[in-house]
C-alpha cells in the first residue's frame, strides 16, 4: 500500500476516534449508546413501522388486508392527488418521529445517509426510473434561520446512493408561509398557494422529465401538492413524492 494512503487511512482513523470521543454513538430514538453512529438500539428499532405493501398504488396508504395488486384507496379515488404517486419509508410515529425530528430540529444531518437509503428502498424503483432529484424548498429567510433544508439533506443523499442528478436550486419558495404545524388540512393548503415556482433559467430540469420530489414527512399532502403544481406548469412528465415518513391513523 502506498505511504500517502496509509497516512491517510490513519489520519482518517484519528479523527473519527476523536469525533467518537466528542459526540459518541447515540441511538437517534431514544439518545442510548450504541456501537455505531445511525444505529438504533433493539428497543427503538422494533418501534419503527415500515411501510409494506399492500397499500393504495397512488398515496401509498397501507391497507389492512390484501385487496389485490393496483388498487386504490377511497382517498385517493375521491380527491386524485396532483402528483402521480407517493411513497414513504415508515409511519410517523414513534422512533420514526424521533428520527424525523433529530434531523430536523437538532441538526443531526449525520442521520439523512440512513433516512435516504429506507426511503430509496421504499420507492420501489421509481428513484431509479426518474431523470432527477428535487428537495421541497425553504424559503430564503427560513433557510438562513436554520441554516439547512432537512429535505434537501435527504434528496442529496438519495440522489447519490441512486446516482441521479440533484436539482437543490430549481424549485424554489416564493411566498414565506406561516408553518404548517397546527393548522387545519384546508389551512395548510390555502398557506402554500402560490408558494412555489421554478427558478428562471431551470426550465430545462422539469421539462419532459420524470420527478422525484423529495419531502421530509407527508401529512394533509398540502406543501407537496403546491410543489407538484409548480411543477407540472414547467411541463414535467411525471411526479413521484418520496418521504421519510408518513402521517397515518390507523390502517385502511
Amino acid at each position: 500500500m502506498p505511504f500517502l494512503q496509509i497516512v491517510a487511512r490513519s489520519a482518517s482513523g484519528c479523527s473519527r476516534a476523536i469525533g467518537n470521543l466528542v459526540y459518541p454513538p447515540a441511538c437517534p430514538g431514544c439518545g442510548r449508546m450504541t456501537g455505531s453512529h445511525a444505529g438504533f438500539c433493539p428497543a427503538c428499532w422494533r418501534e419503527v413501522r415500515f411501510i409494506e405493501r399492500p397499500y393504495c398504488e397512488v398515496l401509498g396508504l397501507p391497507f389492512s388486508y390484501d385487496p389485490g395488486r393496483g388498487m386504490l384507496s377511497a382517498e385517493a379515488i375521491a380527491d386524485p392527488p396532483v402528483f402521480d404517486r407517493l411513497r414513504a419509508a415508515a409511519i410517523y410515529e414513534d422512533s420514526a418521529r424521533n428520527l424525523v425530528h433529530s434531523l430536523k430540529y437538532r441538526d443531526r444531518t449525520d442521520l439523512a445517509a440512513m433516512m435516504a437509503g429506507w426511503m430509496l428502498r421504499a420507492s420501489e424503483g421509481h428513484v431509479e426510473a426518474c431523470d432527477a432529484i428535487l428537495p421541497v424548498p425553504l424559503h430564503r429567510r427560513r433557510f438562513l434561520s436554520r441554516k439547512f433544508n432537512q429535505s434537501a439533506e435527504l434528496a442529496r443523499h438519495l440522489a447519490r446512493q441512486a446516482e441521479k442528478p440533484f436539482f437543490p436550486a430549481t424549485l424554489v419558495r416564493v411566498k414565506n408561509t406561516r408553518r404548517q404545524v397546527g393548522l387545519t388540512a384546508r389551512a395548510r393548503a390555502e398557506n402554500v398557494r402560490a408558494a412555489f415556482s421554478i427558478a428562471p433559467g431551470h426550465e430545462a430540469d422539469v421539462f419532459g422529465k420524470r420527478i422525484v420530489l423529495v419531502d421530509d414527512v407527508f401529512t394533509t399532502g398540502a406543501t407537496v401538492s403546491a410543489a407538484t403544481r409548480a411543477l407540472r406548469k414547467a411541463g414535467a412528465a411525471d411526479v413521484t413524492v418520496l418521504t421519510f415518513a408518513m402521517a397515518v391513523s390507523t390502517p385502511i
